[in-house]
């Protein structure tokens, strides 16, 4: 909880001082780049896990990263206070210097994000064991507590901006970072595990920068294999539109149309976070949602389904302002926080359950590279698809707002959070039918994918061991 709560809070400042103090010319512009190269470092830092954790213990990797994320999430406070910045009276002076230094120490931050956020997945089996029950329970439990956290220091983040200003405002992340690498380091590895995991050192004693580099060739070959599969496989080709283009919207309406309408409509960045929290709070409800329903509904149609509908919601982007609802702009990010709860609920309900779907049945496949799975593989191709997709779709429509007259800037909630969502969605909602028997309401799949129980086993009994592999490697494969 100090990890995520920490996290929220750290991401809403950052993009609000982004927002704030960038040149109003190219502001938009460099927030997309910031948000485009942040993702993509979180994709580096995701691919060294492999070769850290073979040479280091996994605790000690993930200690180790959070406390140099704690020191990085620092660096623009001790900048803001040599620069000149603090509170004086009341009144926040903000430090002189560049405020495009904030788009690489933000990407800095991606490197450990990304470690953190791939080991943070993968070390549930080290701390309980093999025991699918136990696995279940604890990982339930984590994600619960995760929103609940993050939902709370989307919020705090909102407060601490608007009484510290945005220079100062992330003050708790390394304070909080810190306090996670602490409890982390003491995490205790199970006996039975030791030998299993990929904290030896006796059979990997290549150079650590050799063994990156041959982390990325793999990561490379996987993604070409993962392109084959679904491209060659009509059963996997609509995940492009299931998994991939819907992580994508998610994505950029919190990172992007959120913190924009914040800045301006109600002409206050720091409001951003706090329609974010509601967003995380709708996060949490999908999965609780999915949890619930796990033996009703057996596969992610139905979830990408509402995910699909729920995207015109955002539509609301366009219509509503301060003076529509007749509040103030406070106010109004707190209507359209409860807005976005059904619209994150349904995105969360979809991720949730096709992560599992994809784990369940990609796994099937006859693996054609001995050197890459096919579950990897497909995950890897979905995974950099998305980055790469926004990567490039946030610059882009970040240049095409900066390049708009400033009263007409709402013209960009009409084209992008009305149309361009909506289309999506229709597309989305469209593409859930091309698997066969999946013209029902809930739909099983069993012509497409037969044996749907039996495989959903046996692929936990493959997570948690079952098939004599070294289960850390399983489970990192399924993340990519």
């Amino acid at each position: 909880m100090c990890y995520k709560f920490a996290l929220e809070s750290y991401n809403g400042t950052i993009k609000a001082l982004a927002l704030d103090r960038l040149p109003e010319s190219q502001r938009f512009t460099f927030t997309g780049y910031l948000d485009g190269f942040n993702q993509a470092a979180q994709c580096i830092g995701s691919i060294a896990v492999a070769p850290l954790v073979r040479r280091f213990n996994i605790k000690s990797v993930l200690a180790t990263a959070i406390a140099v994320f704690a020191g990085i999430s620092a660096v623009s406070m001790v900048v803001e206070a040599a620069t000149g910045g603090r509170i004086q009276g009341g009144r926040i002076i903000a430090g002189s210097w560049d405020p495009v230094g904030v788009i690489p120490i933000f990407v800095a931050s991606g490197f450990s994000h990304g470690t953190v956020e791939l080991i943070r997945r993968i070390i549930p089996r080290d701390i309980v064991g093999g025991d699918v029950i136990k696995l279940k329970k604890m990982d339930a439990l984590v994600h619960i507590f995760y929103e609940v956290a993050g939902t709370a220091g989307a919020f705090f983040a909102t407060f601490m901006a608007l009484k510290l200003g945005k220079g100062f405002a992330p003050i708790v992340t390394p304070i909080f970072f810190t306090v996670a690498a602490i409890l982390w380091s003491r995490i205790a590895i199970t006996p039975a595990d030791k030998d299993t995991t990929l904290t030896s050192l006796e059979h990997h004693r290549e150079n650590i920068f050799v063994a990156v580099g041959n982390a990325f060739k793999a990561f490379g070959l996987a993604i070409y294999e993962g392109g084959r599969i679904i491209f060659t496989n009509r059963r996997f080709t609509w995940l492009i539109f299931g998994y991939s283009i819907p992580l994508v919207l998610h994505r950029y309406l919190e990172n992007g149309l959120a913190a924009n309408y914040a800045k301006i409509v109600l002409n206050e960045s720091a409001y951003g976070s706090l329609i974010v929290g509601g967003s995380n709070f709708g996060e949490l409800l999908g999965a609780l949602f999915v949890f619930i329903f796990t033996y009703v509904i057996r596969t992610p149609l139905p979830w990408l389904r509402l995910d699909a509908i729920t995207l015109s919601i955002v539509w609301v982007l366009y219509a509503i302002t301060p003076t529509t609802l007749g509040i103030s702009p406070l106010g109004t990010a707190g209507v359209l926080a409860a807005i976005f709860i059904p619209v994150s609920m349904g995105w969360a309900a979809g991720d949730v359950s096709l992560a599992a779907f994809i784990q369940s049945h990609v796994s099937r496949l006859q693996d054609t590279n001995p050197h890459v799975s096919s579950l990897g593989a497909v995950m890897s191709f979905l995974y950099v698809l998305y980055i790469v997709l926004f990567a490039i779709m946030s610059p882009v429509i970040g240049q095409w707002v900066d390049g708009m007259p400033k009263e007409d800037k709402g013209r960009y909630f009409f084209w992008i959070g009305g149309v361009m969502y909506t289309i999506l969605g229709v597309v989305i909602f469209a593409s859930t039918f091309w698997p066969r028997g999946s013209w029902k309401f809930n739909p099983t799949l069993e012509e497409d994918y037969p044996d749907v129980e039996d495989d959903v086993e046996q692929n936990a009994d493959a997570g948690a061991g079952g098939k004599g592999e070294k289960p850390t490697d399983e489970m990192m494969d399924a993340m990519f």
